[in-house]
């Protein structure tokens, strides 16, 4: 965003106002007149194309002069009046603290906001976020609105009212003051480690299924889904199983589950339910078919606890991915088709007819993007697919792209490291989303099963022309290589990675294994967006590889289920984490909330029982295989009255899709309270919101490697063995790897004493062929002391 006109010390027309003791700004009732009709220390800013007048007019809340910008004409874009972006104008802030800023208004048009930039030491002024939309108003008004805390890097803001609609906004007397330190520093009420590293607590009651698939549902309860449960015996049973989980009270209600929705896609409709699609219709054959998916699609009501079916989908998605849209609607991508082959099929669900649409009205590029491609919604509504992928290889190219649904257009997007070594990397958007930042972690492969490495990228997609840039590594934990943990060695990492966003802002990154399968890492750190570091903290003491999953409860805590090792086993401990946020004293506490039902751009209030410094939403988890590309955490800048507090909400449904979400409110020591319940309205929400308006002009200048629709084609060629498991070995649920870790020579009696140090016990040989070789005697069993002898 660069402003079209600037003021300097030279254009003075004459002598300027000094800002009062509190208020940073100078010239805030806008009395010294400048240049170019504009007021000294404001300017002219604004994007796209529309009509506009600036007018430093007469008009005024008091004094002589107030400014007014009016739009007769509008495509796309705003314009807005801007303190000037200099040092001579421009407030000076310090990191870590907020402002409150106050104004006094007329407008003619609902789309008007509040709209903040900051000036970065290093790169230099850059759009920080919509803070407050302004209702209309046809005598002044005053708005108030509280910034969130300073980034790191920042010295000064600037900001204004933003006209992004045909009307105009008149404004005056802008005050910005700095927000006292009101809290006294946390009391540690645990023990000092615990304080710093937070707390594992491993439940008594163990999970009774076998859950691969975790949802929180919007009553705080928690959906957890495992249809056969990677079992050959509950599938040829048909024995499906789901639970409901209580946190209140430790209960598990096992929910009869309609079909096997092993490895199926899942995401929360705007009205709470549940929409889950595909699963698994056959297990592999040996020399035959792979896994296969169905087209089958249910939805689950919270309310009723029970399943019903929705139309099918144009194809079979074994590992879809399920991405919610800003008008309601879930994209999905991926995934094996009913034949085992790569679903190159995009499939939209309208959340207006509540069906999956037929494949003429969706659009299609015939792109194959793998399994559980992590597709990410953008504040544009384009896709920002992150490189996090299960199985493998990545995609072709560089390995991530933003994917514009509307075009029908691929972008490839640099700077991804060693993407052939992100299969079971986690990705999240991280907070705020407003900041539209993703953070990819570790990863493996599980066709060559190197080592899960440390790999983190980050990558700003407000940038006109966005690359990933290498972050921090990993931390390093123990490994368990089947004698007990010892300390990870050189470039050791993980792969099976779980991300959870927490109410403080920090990413608590957890669980992984070194190998396919195998190898177990205890490591736990958070990770902090604003220094970009991380920082470790105690391990979950529970294995937690493939099939495992992590995920924030409203109260502020994390669960952490499920694990599923090569040798078919499961792990159905639960553990509990208490971040160190809850041991730090006093919580604050919600203590009503006057409407639950909101639309977007509205000002929603709350009250609290002590001061609070952030209040956010959090999409509630529906995540699996290290996957929940709808994870998101949403700021809402405040406007302070005492224990009163107003929550200015986003207008832009690209930043918040419809839906449920937990509202925390977080005091200025990071405590949060237990979340409420609130549901952001859809699209009936939208006619009274232009999300454009807000995009700017953040990835528009994309360099990568461009590609529109394809040649229509049925499917892409997928190997039987995608899931790295060689099936001429064992049961159907042991997964010998089709390649060792490197540190296992490629002979019998290496490989054998790995599987059993890893406790795969008696094995098959299913049909003739023994290309392990692992049956050098031919008797029809694997790793025998006859193979023992005969070869080593």
């Amino acid at each position: 965003m660069l402003a079209v006109a600037g003021l300097t010390g030279g254009l003075l027309l004459t002598s300027p106002q000094p800002a009062s003791a509190a208020n940073l700004i100078k010239n805030a009732g806008f009395e010294t007149a400048g240049a170019d009709g504009m007021p000294y220390c404001w300017e002219k800013s604004g994007w796209g194309d529309n009509d506009f007048t600036f007018e430093h007019t007469s008009d005024a809340h008091t004094g002589a002069k107030a400014m007014k910008v009016t739009l007769t004409r509008r495509v796309d874009g705003d314009r807005k009046a801007l303190i000037t972006e200099s040092t001579e104008c421009a407030p000076t802030v310090t990191p870590g603290k907020q402002y409150d800023l106050s104004l006094w208004y007329k407008t003619t048009t609902p789309d008007a906001a509040v709209t903040l930039f900051r000036h970065d030491t290093t790169a230099g002024w850059q759009y920080w976020t919509d803070l407050k939309t302004l209702e209309m108003q046809g005598s002044w008004t005053q708005a108030t609105v509280r910034t969130p805390e300073a980034p790191a890097g920042t010295d000064r803001i600037t900001w204004g009212v933003s006209v992004y609609g045909t009307g105009s906004a008149t404004t005056d007397d802008y005050t910005m003051d700095q927000v006292p330190d009101v809290l006294p520093p946390a009391t540690c009420t645990a023990t000092a480690d615990q304080c710093a590293n937070g707390r594992w607590d491993v439940l008594p009651t163990q999970n009774p299924v076998r859950s691969m698939h975790s949802v929180v549902l919007n009553n705080g309860k928690v959906l957890l889904i495992a249809g056969s449960g990677n079992s050959e015996e509950q599938f040829n049973a048909g024995t499906f199983t789901s639970a409901v989980y209580d946190p209140a009270n430790g209960s598990y209600k096992v929910i009869p589950t309609p079909k096997d929705m092993f490895c199926s896609g899942h995401v929360q409709l705007q009205d709470g339910r549940v929409l889950v699609m595909s699963g698994n219709k056959a297990y592999p054959v040996v020399g035959g078919h792979g896994y296969e998916g169905f087209k089958d699609s249910y939805v689950f009501d919270p309310v009723t606890e029970t399943y019903s079916k929705t139309n099918d989908m144009n194809d079979g998605h074994w590992y879809p991915s399920a991405t919610v849209m800003g008008n309601g609607d879930v994209l999905s991508f991926g995934g094996l088709r009913e034949d085992s082959t790569g679903s190159v099929t995009a499939e939209l669900f309208s959340e207006a007819e509540q069906q999956w649409q037929p494949l003429w009205k969706v659009n299609q590029t015939w792109s194959y993007w793998g399994l559980y491609p992590s597709m990410i919604l953008m504040q544009d509504g384009r896709l920002f697919y992150s490189g996090s992928h299960v199985f493998g290889n990545n995609i072709p190219g560089t390995g991530a792209a933003i994917y514009d649904y509307d075009a029908n257009t691929v972008t490839q997007i640099p700077g991804l490291q060693n993407k052939d070594q992100r299969d079971q990397s986690a990705s999240v958007l991280l907070p705020p989303a407003q900041d539209q930042k993703v953070l990819t972690l570790g990863g493996g492969n599980i066709d060559s099963n190197p080592d899960g490495n440390r790999l983190t990228d980050v990558i700003d997609l407000k940038a006109a022309n966005p690359s990933y840039v290498a972050g921090p590594p990993l931390p390093q934990g123990t490994v368990d290589l089947g004698n007990g943990p010892v300390a990870e060695t050189g470039n050791q990492g993980k792969m099976y990675v779980s991300a959870v966003l927490l109410p403080d802002g920090k990413v608590l990154e957890t669980g992984g294994a070194l190998h396919n399968r195998a190898d177990p890492v205890f490591e736990s750190s958070l990770y902090d967006p604003a220094v970009n570091t991380f920082d470790p903290v105690a391990a979950d003491p529970q294995a937690r590889g493939y099939h495992s999953s992590s995920f924030l409860l409203p109260d502020g805590r994390v669960m952490s289920t499920g694990d599923n090792p090569g040798n078919g086993t499961w792990n159905h401990n639960v553990s509990i984490y208490t971040p160190p946020y809850l041991l730090k004293g006093a919580r604050p506490t919600i203590t009503s909330v006057i409407d639950t039902e909101w639309t977007y751009g509205d000002t929603q209030r709350i009250t609290v029982d002590r001061p609070i410094a952030k209040a956010e939403l959090i999409r509630p988890a529906a995540v699996t295989h290290s996957s929940d590309p709808n994870q998101r955490y949403v700021d809402l800048p405040l406007s302070v009255d005492g224990n009163n507090v107003d929550l200015n909400v986003t207008s832009n449904p690209n930043l918040a899709p419809p839906g449920w979400y937990m509202l925390f409110a977080v005091d200025a020591n990071g405590v949060p309270s237990v979340a409420k319940w609130v549901h952001l309205q859809g699209p009936a929400a939208l006619s009274a919101s232009d999300a454009s308006a807000h995009v700017h002009t953040f990835a528009d200048d994309l360099t990568g490697k461009v590609t529109g629709q394809g040649k229509k084609r049925t499917s892409q060629k997928v190997p039987a063995t995608v899931s790295g498991c060689d099936r001429h070995y064992g049961s159907i649920n042991v997964c010998v790897p089709t390649a060792f870790p490197a540190t296992v020579k490629k002979t019998t009696a290496a490989r054998c004493t790995w599987l059993k140090a890893n406790d795969y016990g008696r094995l098959k040989v299913n049909g003739k062929d023994d290309p392990l070789g692992l049956d050098p005697n031919n008797d029809g069993l694997a790793c025998g002391k006859g193979d023992l002898k005969k070869r080593s």
